[in-house]
């Protein structure tokens, strides 16, 4: 009996391990202490020692230009403060990094309002395929609400970025 126990824990930690991604930050590189997002400037900035260490363009939500996400489905990237909570890889966006929206003012409005928040906000690459080439979605407002990059941006961020870190979505 305790060999099948021994089995069944070997088995799960096998295929634990396996769903984990790691970020490799290279060693020079100062700690990423937050992400700014400015809507305005469609512009994403890492923060370290409290000043902009590298700067990207980004893509938002193809809803309303102005204010933050008010109900599941308005197409509108949120407006606040948040975390980077998870991450994966993603057949149709490459890499994503989960951002922790709704928070708890998002939730309490929602709330009052009798409205859903919506979720699944990410800052993620873009689509690269024969049909819709990446450079296709560089300049435009095309997501359902999340941050968009090029590909090789998302990359630098994907590993310069840990899970843990506060982003900051500005108008």
């Amino acid at each position: 009996m305790r060999w099948l126990l021994a089995l069944f824990c070997l088995s799960f930690v096998t295929v634990s391990q396996a769903s984990f991604v790691t970020t490799v930050t290279p060693s020079n590189t100062p700690l990423i202490e937050k992400i700014l997002v400015l809507k305005s400037a469609h512009q994403l900035q890492l923060i370290a020692d409290g000043k902009p260490l590298k700067s990207y363009r980004i893509s938002l939500g193809k809803g309303a230009k102005k204010g933050p996400k008010l109900i599941e489905g308005d197409k509108r990237t949120p407006e606040g403060f948040y975390w980077i909570d998870w991450r994966k890889t993603s057949d149709k966006f490459n890499l994503s990094m989960h951002i922790s929206y709704p928070n708890i003012s998002d939730s309490a409005r929602a709330r009052r309002e009798g409205v859903e928040p919506g979720g699944m906000i990410m800052i993620h690459g873009t689509p690269d395929s024969a049909e819709n080439p990446e450079n296709l979605f560089h300049t435009l407002d095309w997501t359902d609400g999340c941050i968009a990059m090029r590909n090789v941006d998302m990359r630098e961020v994907w590993n310069l970025v840990p899970d843990g870190t506060m982003i900051e979505i500005r108008p």
